[in-house]
């Protein structure tokens, strides 16, 4: 059983009392309260119980898929080369605005399922292939519908400052005023945005237009975090890190100055090794230094019809720790205990202990390493969701 406190906290013979679908108690069952001694019994069989998992970056709504793209990489071309061709991330916007909310929600169900399936409990999912106001509405009103269908806990991230559609070419600022402010505004107020998210990038935006969509998320008192430092060191990082940013994700080509800003602030490195693997990167996240700096470090999907197309967390696990040398307790607490506190979530999950949601793991294994040590296989035997059966 893994407990909060190091990384990995294996708890022998373990027991967790839980009451109001929280978690009352834990710890070692022979130091188990009277109190709870006759209490209804869920018997983990002696199975490994960890916290649900968390995928706390995915882009899981969406239209359409860029399987043509994947071969273009193989052919040699960059992602770049593909993104100024017009291929990228707005052939993902004009498939996503052809579609309905409905039918966004149906595209998006099975992606959904496959991650609930491995023990996922909470998936955070973003806008930003609308590219519009309504449809980044659109795709928010979707992702909240998935929440209701399933037993899953959705968090949605606003991130219309994702790419420049053709319509507001060479005019950036002229799209950050049209429709990523007044969007944001209208996203706040119905209630669809849980945070906001950007890409700065030399094929996004700017570290000076990014700063202005933060101004105005702080001004609504929405939460902040950034793709940053993927292609190129803008010094995202940094400038996310300012505004108190939950996380930073990417990071590839992050900096001792971003790693430091982040490490003050409290900012979380979400790690996205599907990304890094299906663009064949060679440049890789500073992991080292991010430990050395006591920098949060999570682990997600980055699900995505283009740069990862991945609905396997157990994966990512497992490439975290092949392609960026996570060693497997910290691959699982970046998928629950700092995957929580990526999303702000930390009073509520992540972490076995008292006070927290009982939403648990069943695994049928015995020791954690083993669920990054496998690939293609899923141990999940239960999810335990408070007083879910």
């Amino acid at each position: 059983m893994v407990k909060g406190g190091t990384p990995c906290g294996l708890v022998e013979d373990g027991a967790v009392a839980v009451e109001d679908s929280r978690i009352a108690w834990a710890g070692s069952r022979d130091s188990l309260p009277r109190e709870w001694t006759m209490a209804e019994r869920v018997s983990a069989g002696g199975r490994l119980v960890t916290p649900a998992l968390i995928d706390c970056h995915t882009h899981l709504v969406h239209g359409g898929n860029r399987a043509r793209e994947f071969e273009m990489r193989l052919e040699g071309a960059s992602y770049q080369e593909i993104a100024r061709a017009g291929g990228g991330i707005n052939s993902t916007v004009k498939a996503t605005r052809d579609l309905t909310e409905d039918a966004l929600v149906a595209s998006a169900l099975p992606r959904l399922e496959a991650l609930v399936a491995e023990g996922v409990a909470t998936i955070e999912i973003k806008s930003g292939y609308g590219l519009t106001i309504a449809d980044e509405l659109k795709m928010l009103r979707a992702a909240r519908r998935l929440g209701e269908m399933r037993q899953v806990r959705i968090k949605t991230s606003y991130l219309a400052a994702h790419a420049l559609p053709p319509e507001f070419k060479d005019r950036a600022d002229a799209y950050i005023d049209e429709v990523v402010l007044p969007g944001m505004v209208a996203a706040h107020a119905e209630g669809l945005a849980d945070a906001v998210d950007g890409f700065c990038e030399g094929i996004a935006f700017s570290p000076e237009q990014m700063t202005r969509v933060f101004e105005k998320a702080r001004a609504l008192g929405l939460p902040v975090k950034l793709h940053a430092e993927q292609l190129s060191n803008l010094g995202g990082a940094k400038l996310a890190a300012s505004f108190g940013a939950l996380s930073a994700d990417h990071l590839e080509y992050l900096d001792d100055a971003g790693v430091a800003a982040m490490a003050r602030a409290g900012t979380v490195a979400v790690l996205l090794p599907g990304a890094f693997y299906t663009l064949r990167e060679t440049h890789a996240p500073p992991v080292a230094k991010l430990r050395q700096a006591g920098v949060p470090i999570a682990v997600a999907t980055d699900c995505n019809p283009g740069t990862s197309p991945l609905t396997s967390l157990l994966l990512a696990m497992n490439m975290a720790c092949t392609l960026f040398r996570l060693t497997p307790e910290e691959a699982l607490a970046g998928v629950t205990r700092e995957a929580a506190r990526a999303l702000g979530l930390s009073h509520e999950i992540g972490t076995i202990e008292s006070g927290k949601r009982a939403e648990l793991a069943f695994w049928n294994i015995k020791h954690p390493a083993e669920l990054s040590y496998r690939v293609g296989f899923n141990p999940l035997h239960r999810l335990f969701l408070g007083a879910a059966a």
